[in-house]
């Protein structure tokens, strides 16, 4: 994707395109080419320390890192609601992202709140509020814990 293709997208259409990424095989929700070179990106819940990456590179050093080491693969992301704003650049969306732990095979969904702005046809601004909570639980089960059974590997 070029540079000029993304100029005139707004929140909405780069939400659509994040959503796609997520799904691919190399899963993403921030791809690069959509990141503004002073993206912020924040986290509020999470551990102190991983709640804000200031600058494309910073994140994208952080996301290199992290997701190396988070064992899912992103299966579906269920948009529960989006909410466009006073504000032409930012859209507040809820959705649902289901995936399998790929460790132990089992699938878990998780819902989120994003607070997305858009300038120039770049991510300006990420903030996403996670069930921490939720996350933590599917990524530490065990299959035997929940009385059930492994989804088969593909």
């Amino acid at each position: 994707m070029t540079q000029q293709a993304t100029d005139a997208a707004g929140p909405l259409t780069i939400y659509r395109r994040m959503q796609e990424a997520l799904l691919e095989d190399e899963a993403t929700l921030l791809p690069a080419e959509l990141l503004a070179e002073d993206i912020v990106v924040e986290t509020p819940f999470s551990p102190p320390g991983m709640r804000r990456h200031e600058g494309r590179e910073a994140w994208l050093e952080y996301y290199r890192t992290s997701s190396a080491a988070l064992s899912v693969r992103f299966e579906r992301l269920r948009e529960l609601a989006t909410h466009r704003t006073d504000d032409p650049e930012v859209i507040v969306v809820e959705y649902e992202l289901t995936g399998t732990v790929t460790d132990t095979g089992l699938r878990s969904s998780v819902t989120c709140i994003g607070v997305l702005r858009v300038r120039d046809g770049l991510i300006k601004h990420w903030r996403e509020y996670q069930d921490i909570p939720a996350i933590s639980a599917a990524l530490n089960r065990r299959p035997e814990e929940l009385g059930g059974t492994p989804s088969p590997t593909p």
